[in-house]
């Protein structure tokens, strides 16, 4: 691992999964990247500090052989809002992962799973927020 990096732990390797790998091996972190479609790793490419994994994010097993137990951080980024709760809670309930982010589409959902205790990301909420801003300005 780079020196002062992270190791993070990221489910889902779509467009939103790739671009945060990409960011956090820009700034040294080390990346474990779990996705159940190989062909989603396409948007990576292999380079030192990334490990690409053909695995599902929501078992307890796949997530201890891919070091759950030993990672800074946890995001939870499929495009699945049950999915990556689901991923989310395990990482910080089970796992005890002291930083966990789980991306969350609907915003009925973030609701909910922030009262659960979870950090949520809404790209649909951040979107909007950005269109409207954009648009008084």
């Amino acid at each position: 691992m780079a020196s002062g990096g992270k190791k993070v732990l990221i489910v889902g390797c779509g467009r939103l999964g790739a671009m945060v790998t990409k960011a956090l091996l820009d700034r040294g972190d080390e990346v474990v990247i779990l996705d159940l479609d190989a062909e989603n790793f396409r948007r990576l490419t292999e380079q030192p500090g990334l490990t690409m994994v053909l695995g599902d994010g929501t078992s307890h097993d796949e997530l201890r052989r891919d070091g759950i137990e030993s990672v800074d951080s946890f995001a939870a980024l499929t495009g699945q809002d049950t999915t990556n709760a689901l991923a989310a809670q395990t990482a910080q309930v089970t796992f005890k992962v002291p930083h966990v982010v789980c991306r969350v589409n609907d915003p009925i959902r973030q609701k909910m799973y922030e009262e659960l205790g979870l950090r949520t990301v809404s790209p649909s909420k951040i979107m909007t927020d950005l269109v409207t801003q954009a648009l008084d300005a």
